[in-house]
């Protein structure tokens, strides 16, 4: 299997930009949802599974975020291989259609109040609409940054990774205003629904984007397309997609980290609103850094900037959570969503560059999707339900939980490093 030389493609920085702002709409799409149906999770527990236990309603609430992930490696196999027999363009307006139709579904989806049992029935159609179509969004956006940026890859690919940070700071934003302004009985019958109809509009702009594009130079060049990407993958491949999954878990767990903040914040008595505020820090850390440490990542490699952020959070997450339980205080939890987000940010931001690399152009989108997807499901799908399962038995349960995942995420690293010989 041949790979077209990437050296023999010049370097365009409008079009790289270009990419760039394409592939990102599908990205805050996707990341925004995921963020808005945790935070607007306690409200929706109540609405569409009443339960005399809040707790129980709650943690069946979370299981809707898990699964929507249990369809993402079908999404990764379909939209993955997709994308890399039809093109990338083709691939990222499939998902972003998908994407938007999802976020409607649950938008305009009537209460169990309403319809009864079918009310959680279409919510979970809307989660796997959207679970479908995110499978291969990821993989399909970093390929088409990386692709058409031949100098300063793991910048351009650290803007996946920065506009997540973006959809965290709209959805943080979002629910300050909400919960901050907002009277709960108004929350209830009709407020809930504006973030998710807000996502809404995020999908026709990028549509009209992402089909003014071109497809990447890269994939253009290639002289050979893989009839079956995803029996290459699995079959030339699979170590290196279970390295990369591994190396994703602690960026997703980071993500969920913040997002059931909000959720812990309220279990400790703190005002509803503080834990929003934080997300929006976080997010406002993640959109501002991740582009830094991607130039970074440049100039030292990614493998080094990942390792050190991990250790890192490993060891400051039990003080960090000791102190918003024994402070009780709003400052510290802020404070604490900062240091996560810039945590996430480290280790996140070099990512995307540290997969592209792994994969060959062939079957790169369905190695990215399917490592990807693979990681998020088994490591980050089912964390908030965990989490809010886990914390009555023990208040360090976040604490816990991310150092778990943090040092499955070593080893993984660690392989990557030195058997696929990753910088």
């Amino acid at each position: 299997m041949s790979s077209p030389s990437t050296t023999s493609i010049q370097h365009d920085p409008r079009r790289a930009r270009k990419a760039v702002i394409s592939a990102s709409m599908g990205n805050i799409l996707e990341w925004y949802d995921i963020i808005v149906y945790s935070f607007m999770a306690p409200v929706i527990s109540g609405l569409f599974f009443p339960n005399e236990d809040p707790a129980v309603a709650l943690i069946t609430t979370y299981l809707g975020v898990g699964v929507s992930y249990l369809i993402r490696p079908v999404g990764a196999v379909v939209l993955g291989s997709y994308s890399d027999r039809h093109g990338r363009k083709a691939a990222l307006t499939l998902t972003i259609g998908l994407m938007t139709v999802g976020v409607a579904v649950i938008a305009f989806s009537p209460t169990y109040a309403t319809i009864g049992i079918f009310a959680p029935v279409l919510l979970m159609l809307g989660r796997l609409i959207q679970g479908f179509s995110a499978g291969g969004e990821f993989g399909t956006a970093t390929t088409f940054m990386t692709e058409n940026a031949q100098e300063r890859k793991a910048y351009y690919a650290s803007w996946q990774v920065a506009t997540q940070g973006g959809a965290m700071m709209l959805a943080g934003l979002t629910g300050w205003i909400i919960f901050g302004l907002v009277d709960t009985a108004l929350i209830e019958a009709w407020v809930w629904r504006v973030p998710f109809i807000l996502g809404i509009l995020i999908g026709p702009i990028g549509l009209w984007i992402r089909a003014h594009m071109d497809d990447t130079p890269e994939f253009a060049a290639a002289t050979e397309r893989e009839h079956s990407p995803v029996r290459a993958v699995f079959g030339q491949h699979f170590g290196r997609v279970l390295t990369a999954a591994m190396c994703v878990g602690l960026a997703t767990m980071s993500v969920y980290l913040i997002t059931y903040l909000p959720s812990f914040a309220m279990k400790l008595g703190l005002p509803d609103w503080s834990g929003y505020v934080g997300a929006l820090l976080a997010g406002i850390v993640a959109l501002t850094l991740s582009p830094v440490i991607g130039s970074w990542a440049d100039r030292v490699g990614q493998t080094r900037i990942m390792l050190g952020a991990a250790v890192i959070g490993i060891v400051v997450i039990i003080p960090l959570l000791l102190l918003i339980i024994h402070t009780r205080s709003t400052v510290v939890l802020l404070l604490t969503e900062v240091v996560v987000g810039t945590l996430m940010a480290s280790y996140f931001a070099p990512l995307p560059s540290l997969m592209t690399q792994m994969f060959p152009v062939q079957v790169r989108t369905s190695g990215m999707a399917l490592s990807y997807n693979i990681g998020v499901t088994a490591m980050g799908s089912f964390a908030p339900a965990i989490l809010a399962a886990w914390v009555s038995v023990t208040l360090l349960a976040p604490a816990l939980y991310y150092i778990l995942i943090g040092v499955i995420s070593i080893i993984g690293l660690l392989i990557a490093r030195r058997v696929y010989d990753q910088p």
